[in-house]
């Protein structure tokens, strides 16, 4: 009877959709994972397809559902949208194959005969650029501060100004940490980072120098600069002397230390800028921006953290009609404005940086030009890898830094000397544990030549 009921619903789900068929948009579609840039996109759309043509359609899908039709599309060479926007580690599944076979088109020609390669932050291409070849228009750049919280460092009588590096920070806050409560536990602490909190860990080691994939996309997890990195990270967070704490990004709990001044500073691209405000009213202006402490003198000062691309699939029909709806829309000076009025991001398009709006002093952040501050740090944003195990080498990350907090806890091991040679032997079996899944695939065999990509389309 089952099987009978099954069969039924079937042929009367096929009568129904062939009876009642979905409407499909007239005109072009684009994918985006983010109802937020859809919503921001709409005016720009709305003016595009009222004077030109072909009319373009923004349809959101989640971020699982738009991986998955969006890989199985390529694989399979059957119709997605015909343009596609992606986060990081979405876009990055597309690299896997050779190159001849990622499922973007090749943007490298288009914009070097243009001379667009030059109008955007070099940096912001690099998480869309598979050995050599560039397959997506930034939607953005992402430069990292320090947000810290003024209402106590400046009650303390502290001069931000005069800190330099991540050293000068701890010594010059250390004050902060008083015990009120007579607990024995500080009542606050200085830097909000954890070992479980991979994409800090990769911000402060791209920060330093570190990488976790060469420009040939293969694996340096085990670099001397990154256990270096990691345990320098490991040693805030252990010990006596331990300086840092967990509250954590995107949570309640994490947002109730935070307001609660459980930690001092905050490592915040421009996007997080727009979540403090959105989800901690209560620290308005309470908090400023300052570039990060440097690892040594005369060291970077930010970093990065997110990312998003516009791309279109190698196979879409009529691609120089969707290459000018991608350039209007990346390049517009009115979404350069929107994504800073509405999401706080600054745009990677230098020609951009004119606007006003950027020196607007911002009463959130103590009045600050925020927009300035951050598009100052831009084009010293690290550049980063576009290699599709790059989420695998951050949980190896991960599950590094948290069995060598366990090691200095276990071996009241709390300095960088006495963890170092831990972290080399973690970050070893991290990086044999990424190549050998890495060597399963035969495109990217250590020392095996790559074919190079033909012209763009």
């Amino acid at each position: 009877m089952g099987a009978w009921v099954i069969v039924v619903c079937a042929v009367l789900s096929a009568l129904a959709l062939a009876a009642f068929p979905a409407k499909k948009p007239e005109g072009r579609t684009m994918w985006t994972f983010a109802r937020p840039h859809a919503d921001m996109y709409a005016p720009i759309v709305e003016r595009w397809n009222a004077e030109r043509s072909p009319d373009f359609n923004v349809a959101v899908l989640a971020l699982p559902a738009l991986e998955r039709r969006m890989m199985s599309g390529f694989l399979s060479r059957t119709p997605v949208a015909d343009l596609i926007e992606a986060e990081r580690q979405i876009a990055s599944r597309a690299f896997q194959g050779p190159i001849d076979a990622v499922g973007f088109a090749d943007l490298t020609d288009r914009l070097a005969k243009e001379g667009l390669t030059d109008q955007i932050v070099p940096a912001a291409f690099s998480p869309w650029t598979s050995r050599g070849r560039i397959f997506g228009l930034p939607h953005d750049v992402h430069p990292v501060m320090l947000g810290y919280r003024a209402d106590l460092v400046e009650a303390a009588g502290i001069d931000v100004s005069k800190i330099e590096t991540w050293e000068d920070f701890f010594r010059t806050l250390r004050p902060l940490m008083t015990d009120a409560d007579k607990d024995g536990q500080p009542d606050r602490y200085l830097l909000n980072i954890w070992p479980t909190a991979m994409n800090l860990i990769e911000l402060l080691m791209l920060q330093a120098g570190g990488t976790l994939f060469d420009e040939q996309d293969q694996p340096t997890i085990d670099a001397e600069r990154n256990a270096f990195v990691l345990a320098t990270i490991v040693s805030w967070c252990v010990g006596p002397e331990r300086v840092a704490a967990d509250a954590p990004d995107f949570s309640a709990s994490g947002n109730k230390l935070k307001v609660d001044g459980y930690v001092v500073a905050n490592l915040m691209p421009d996007w997080m800028c727009n979540i403090y405000r959105r989800e901690m009213p209560q620290l308005a202006g309470k908090i400023k921006l300052m570039p990060l402490p440097a690892w040594e003198k005369g060291g970077r000062r930010t970093s990065v953290w997110g990312g998003t691309m516009l791309g279109m699939p190698r196979d879409a029909a009529n691609p120089d009609e969707l290459w000018s709806f991608a350039k209007h829309l990346y390049f517009s000076p009115e979404l350069a404005r929107t994504l800073y009025e509405v999401g706080e991001i600054v745009t990677p398009v230098k020609a951009n940086w004119t606007d006003p709006i950027f020196d607007q002093p911002d009463a959130f952040y103590g009045g600050q030009p925020k927009g300035r501050m951050y598009i100052n740090l831009a084009n010293d944003v690290p550049r980063r890898t576009s290699s599709p195990y790059n989420v695998m080498a951050l949980d190896r990350l991960r599950d590094a830094a948290v069995r060598l907090k366990r090691f200095a806890d276990d071996r009241n091991a709390h300095t960088v000397e006495a963890l170092l040679p831990r972290a080399r032997e973690l970050l070893g079996e991290a990086q044999r544990a990424v190549k050998q899944q890495m060597d399963r695939n035969v495109f990217w065999k250590a020392g095996e030549e790559v074919p190079q990509a033909g012209g763009g389309r």
